[in-house]
């Protein structure tokens, strides 16, 4: 059977998805990605996966590619500087996805040292040869996520040569390289939509996604195909269905599918801190923060999060539960974004009006 393309590519395998769930370090794991598909996400990926690891361990690739049938569509990213070890990382995986991304986002240290994610943005030569190389010889596309780079032009001149040799489909973050830390800011969607218009593959937009309001909104003003959704997809997972479910809900949800799809138990505590965030963060619940954090089991984690359960409830009167708010004072004890106080103000003005 020929390998789908472009847009055929996006229709047929990819089922025109249009709410995505990013690559996520230590954190897109199959019983995450399993609640975010419950909660409306129709593409997941895998979190990144280094490929000169992925291609000689086999310990690795069966505690990091794990994956069921109703996890589809699926993609699987990976980072890596060699195009022969990213093809040979990426034969491993193929039978068991829909597409391999290659992540040229990644803007951490770590990325700076190991010469892969973000860091490789500059070195079109080589990013030409992985690319072609992968879109030669996988029976999957192959797909890339990026960054931007300050200038526009650049920018789509970048993505005009990640498709020219082979790239079906990509992802754009709408921050530079330099933008994150305390140094984050706000994503451009003025280059995503120069990008969508720039070339005739499909494109995500990923940058600025709190709310579904926030989804439409980038798509209305990128023309974009899809919107990957981040951090605002760990604080709730049911960010695509426009809900700020009761924390306790959504925690206990993600516990049971942990029981069906285990992982590490960092992986746990880290979905659960930003679950309940919120709630931690309020006085009277703070030193749950510490419990959490020391957990060592399972177990403890899910009592845990049963007394955070009756606590809240205790408190709530059926009123508070059926209550109306505003996206802009969500009552603390639901599922919603973290917005960092030195960019509050400028995303509220921004994203709202």
């Amino acid at each position: 059977m020929a390998k789908k393309s472009g847009y055929e590519f996006w229709t047929c395998a990819l089922k025109r998805a249009r709410y995505v769930v990013a690559p996520m370090v230590d954190q897109s794991e199959l019983a995450w990605r399993m609640l975010s598909r419950k909660y409306g996400a129709q593409l997941c990926y895998t979190p990144m996966l280094h490929a000169s690891v992925f291609r000689r361990d086999a310990n690795y690739r069966r505690d990091n590619l794990i994956t069921c049938p109703e996890d589809r569509p699926l993609i699987v990213q990976f980072c890596g500087n060699d195009p022969q070890t990213i093809l040979e990382a990426a034969r491993y995986a193929e039978p068991y996805c829909d597409a391999i991304d290659l992540n040229l986002g990644c803007p951490q240290s770590v990325a700076r040292k190991g010469h892969y994610g973000a860091f490789l943005q500059d070195e079109w030569d080589l990013l030409r040869r992985i690319v072609s190389l992968l879109h030669a010889e996988l029976s999957v596309p192959v797909t890339c996520k990026i960054r931007v780079f300050e200038d526009v032009e650049k920018t789509t001149q970048y993505a005009r040569m990640l498709e020219a040799a082979g790239c079906q489909l990509l992802t754009v973050h709408g921050r530079t390289r330099e933008q994150k830390g305390p140094n984050t800011g706000l994503a451009s969607w003025e280059h995503i939509r120069a990008v969508k218009q720039s070339v005739s593959i499909p494109v995500f937009a990923n940058g600025n996604i709190q709310f579904l309001r926030d989804v439409e909104r980038c798509r209305q003003e990128t023309y974009v195909d899809g919107i990957m959704a981040a951090e605002g997809s760990l604080y709730n997972p049911a960010i695509f269905t426009g809900e700020q479910p009761p924390c306790w809900r959504v925690a206990m949800e993600y516990l049971e599918y942990e029981k069906r799809y285990p992982c590490p138990l960092s992986y746990i505590r880290g979905h659960l801190f930003k679950i309940w965030f919120h709630v931690l963060k309020q006085p009277e619940y703070q030193c749950y923060r510490e419990k959490l954090g020391a957990a060592k089991s399972l177990e403890t984690v899910e009592q845990i999060c049963h007394e955070l359960k009756s606590l809240l409830q205790a408190r709530l009167t059926p009123e508070d539960l059926s209550a109306e708010f505003s996206l802009d004072d969500v009552p603390f004890w639901r599922c919603q974004p973290y917005i960092r106080c030195v960019c509050r103000h400028i995303l509220h003005f921004k994203l709202t009006f």
